[in-house]
Parts: C-alpha cells; sequence; structure tokens
C-alpha cells in the first residue's frame, strides 16, 4: 500500500465527522501534534496540554507545510494558511477517534504492554524482534498515555503485519480507556512494583489498576504474564474475566512457561538460556541486565503467540539496543584516559533503581576505578518516600556500589543512611550537583545516573557529555 497516502481526507472525515475549510494539496502521510517536527503533508492535530494549546501553534505548521490542520475553533488566520478541519469536540477526541477508526482497519497482530517497570524496554525488544518476519509499527519513545495512544493507532500502517503498543498509568481507570482503543490480541504485563505509589494506597490496587489491559483484550486472545510475580493469579484471573484463551507466564519460576534456565550477564550483553514452552532455546540479548534478559522472554512469549518466525526474532535481539535515557552506555574521555557512563536518566522507582544498580555491579571498570552513583528523587511514592528511599542503603551495599553522589529531598534519606565511605556529594537539586561530580571523576570510574524524570538527572547527563569526549556507545 506504499502508493497510496496514509489518510484520505474521506477517511478523516468520516472518522471524525468534522468541517473541511479549504483544499487537501499534499498526500497525509503522517499525523503529528508537535509542529517543531512537521513534514510536509502532515495532519497536525491542535490539542490542549496543560502548559500550551496546540491551536498557538496552527498557523506556523501549515506555513510549514501542514497538510491539514484538526481545531475545534478555527480563526481567519488558520483558513488563510491552509486546510482546516474543525470537529464540535476537543481535537484530542478527534485524534481519538482517527485511532479508532485506524484499528477497525488493522489486519496484522495487535499487542499491547503494560507494567509498572519495563515497559518501553520491553516494546522496543519486541520491535525488533517482530521486525525481522514483517512490517512492525510500534509506540515512539513513551508514548503510552491519553495522547500517545491514540496518535500512536493513527499513524499505524494499513499493511502493517505487527502493531506493538505501550500503555501506562497513574491512577486507577486509565488503562481501560487505552486498551479499549488498542484492542490486543496479545497483552503483556511485564511487573507490578512500586511506581506511582503515592496515587494508590497498596500494591494490590496498582496490580488492580494493570489488570485493566485485559479489559480491552480481542475474545479468545493471549496473556503473557510475569510469573515470578505475587501477583499472578490475579492477574491470570483477571485476564480469563476478560476473555484470554491462552494464558503464558514467564520468568524463573519452575511453573513458567517460558522460564529462565541459564543467565550469563555480560557488560553489554546477555546469553540466554531459556525453555520456551518445552522448547530449549539459546540466544544473545544485546542489551544487559537481568531485568532486560527476564522481559525478553516476554518478548519470545509474543512472538511465539503472534506467529511470527522465532528463529529470526532470536537472532534479532542480538541487536536489540537500550532506550534512551534507559541503560545507554558510552565512554567519555577524561583526564589519564576514559570513564563509563551508564545514562538511566528516565525515570525511576525502587525497583528499576534496584536493576539499575546491579547493571551498575557488572560494569566493567578499569584500574583505580570505582563504580560511582548519581541519584535522584523517586517521585510519586507518596507517604511511602521517605523510607523507601532510605531502603537503597541495602541496595547499594549488596551491588558493591563504590560511591554515591545524591539530589534532592527524598535522597537525603538515602544519604543519611550511608556509611561515610560511601559519600561522593550531596545536593538539593541536580544542577547544584553537576559540578561537584565533575570534579572527583577519575579515568577508569564506572558512572550510573538515575532518577525520576521530574528529578531532572538528565541535567548531569548532559553536562557530562557536554564536558568529556564521547568515544563510543558500548551498546
Amino acid at each position: 500500500m506504499a502508493d497510496r497516502p496514509l489518510w484520505t481526507i474521506q477517511e478523516v472525515l468520516a472518522a471524525t465527522g468534522g468541517t473541511l475549510h479549504g483544499t487537501i494539496k499534499v498526500p497525509m502521510n503522517a499525523v503529528s501534534i508537535d509542529s517543531r517536527t512537521l513534514k510536509v503533508g502532515d495532519i497536525f492535530v491542535a490539542i490542549r496540554g496543560d502548559k500550551m494549546d496546540g491551536h498557538d501553534f496552527v498557523v506556523p505548521a501549515l506555513k510549514s507545510g501542514a497538510g491539514l490542520a484538526v481545531v475545534s475553533r478555527p480563526t481567519p488566520e488558520m483558513l488563510n494558511a491552509g486546510a482546516v478541519l474543525q470537529v464540535s469536540d476537543d481535537p484530542l477526541q478527534g485524534l481519538e477517534n482517527m485511532g479508532r477508526a485506524a484499528r477497525a482497519w488493522a489486519q496484522g497482530q495487535i499487542i499491547a504492554i503494560t507494567g509498572s517497570v519495563g515497559k518501553t524496554s520491553t516494546k522496543e525488544m519486541l520491535r525488533v524482534a517482530l521486525s525481522a518476519s514483517g512490517l512492525t509499527h510500534a509506540s515512539a519513545a513513551s508514548f503510552n498515555n491519553h495522547w500517545g495512544v491514540p496518535l500512536t493507532l493513527s499513524r499505524m500502517p494499513r499493511d502493517a503485519a505487527y502493531g506493538v503498543f505501550e500503555i501506562g498509568m497513574n491512577h486507577a481507570g486509565e488503562i481501560t480507556p487505552l486498551v479499549k482503543m488498542v484492542r490486543p490480541h496479545i497483552a503483556i504485563v511485564t511487573l507490578v512494583a512500586a511506581s506511582h505509589l503515592g496515587n494508590f494506597a497498596s500494591l494490590d490496587q496498582i496490580a488492580e489498576a494493570k489488570a485493566e489491559i485485559f479489559n480491552g483484550l480481542v475474545l479468545g486472545g493471549t496473556a503473557i504474564i510475569n510469573r515470578d510475580s505475587p501477583y499472578f493469579e490475579m492477574l491470570a484471573a483477571a485476564a480469563k474475566k476478560g476473555g484470554a484463551k491462552t494464558i503464558i507466564g514467564f520468568g524463573h519460576h519452575l511453573d513458567a512457561d517460558v522460564r529462565m534456565e541459564r543467565l550469563a550477564l555480560h557488560p553489554t550483553c546477555c546469553c540466554v538460556t531459556a525453555n520456551l514452552m518445552g522448547e530449549q532455546v539459546v540466544y544473545k540479548l544485546g542489551v544487559p541486565g537481568e531485568h532486560m534478559a527476564l522481559n525478553s522472554l516476554a518478548v519470545l512469549a509474543a512472538v511465539k503467540a503472534a506467529g511470527a518466525d522465532l528463529a529470526r526474532a532470536m537472532l534479532a535481539l542480538a541487536d536489540a539496543a537500550p532506550a534512551k535515557g534507559r541503560g545507554v552506555q558510552e565512554r567519555l574521555i577524561i583526564p589519564g584516559g576514559d570513564l563509563l557512563l551508564i545514562d538511566e536518566s528516565y525515570n525511576a522507582n525502587p525497583t528499576s533503581m534496584a536493576a539499575a544498580l546491579a547493571l551498575l555491579e557488572h560494569a566493567k571498570i578499569g584500574k583505580n576505578g570505582r563504580r560511582i552513583a548519581v541519584l535522584g528523587d523517586m517521585l510519586e511514592l507518596g507517604s511511602f518516600g521517605p523510607d523507601l528511599h532510605a531502603g537503597l542503603a541495602k541496595m547499594v551495599d549488596e551491588h558493591h556500589i563504590d560511591v554515591i553522589y545524591a539530589c534532592g529531598p527524598l535522597m537525603r534519606h538515602l544519604w543519611d543512611s550511608l556509611p561515610r565511605a560511601k559519600q561522593g556529594a550531596y545536593s538539593d537539586s541536580s544542577a547544584a550537583l553537576k559540578n561537584q561530580l565533575m570534579a572527583d571523576l577519575r579515568a577508569g570510574d564506572a558512572v550510573m545516573v538515575k532518577g525520576s524524570l521530574g528529578s531532572k538527572m538528565g541535567l548531569v547527563v548532559d553536562a557530562l557529555r557536554q564536558k568529556f569526549t564521547a568515544v563510543i556507545k558500548e551498546n
């Protein structure tokens, strides 16, 4: 279907019920909500966000070549700039309707992924694995919320053999409307953990919220669930109630349908031996970490359930790479040699923090090098926050981390729990911490940076990359 546009105006009108002003002059091959990344012919949907209103960017978007702007309140300036589609409600609802229409046309296998940790990394591994068998469409970055999911659906090519969708949530009830748009044939739950715990009374409530992914499962579909989780039985029951015909457990558990048998961890990759529903498989995974290896079991289970080529998928996983801010490794030149930077700055909760510290433990250091963790606050933990931060001291010790640099009011609880020998420096913010860190670094060090997005640990990563020249990415 390469010779036809992604959307025709007739299809957009049918999906949204809107009114067209003007004439479509170019093929509409993409959908966007960001005027900064528009390409000629894109459909620009002017959604209203918490801080900005897309209507403020319609005129420059049309002047930059957008084929159509979807708005709720056209102005004379917009009408003079190009083709405008007026929808009676919020343009976000128009985007949702376009997403539903695209899903109705889809002929391929659709997979949805949720979980407290590992969604994006699992989605990226699955993208790589399925692409070896056919055209695979997947969420960009972490487009997993109320606008990211319909945007990803609206961008799905008609001839995609596979569609992979990440679905996230901060509160109960958020997954259900999203998964009912996606209507997956296969639904994956990576893990239930203390993420967004401040918005819930307990882990039980988080598990119930994650179980919403089965509310949109196609009747007779497949559920893939972490068998090591204490919530496996509850999630499996929810999957059956949602219409799942097949339930696949993955993990270390002896009863797992996809079971880890042996795992060789290396600084930049893993070698996995697993039992895949009675068949022994051996493959190399191009990203390091036990947590990544475990989620790769879910990936292979989904490949098998989708009817894709398993052998090709396993070969492709050798080329998997971590997503931005989720374990990307690179060497930086500093006086006297180089150091290893591990960028885990995208987000953090206690479970992902433990995984990142384990990754640092296995990192290769040079002579006289140290394993250094630079940690910012784990947010949205509510009243549990202080104790969960203080509890990281045990993880630091278990994973043989040499030095901690910490910032933020919550990380103060970890800092105060550390022995003096492991204390590098503490500051209120990442901006205040970065200069002290850079002054203390030496050749041979391995430096892992992690924190919730709101703690702005990306500033530390950016400062290191700006000060020191990158040699080569390790992944």
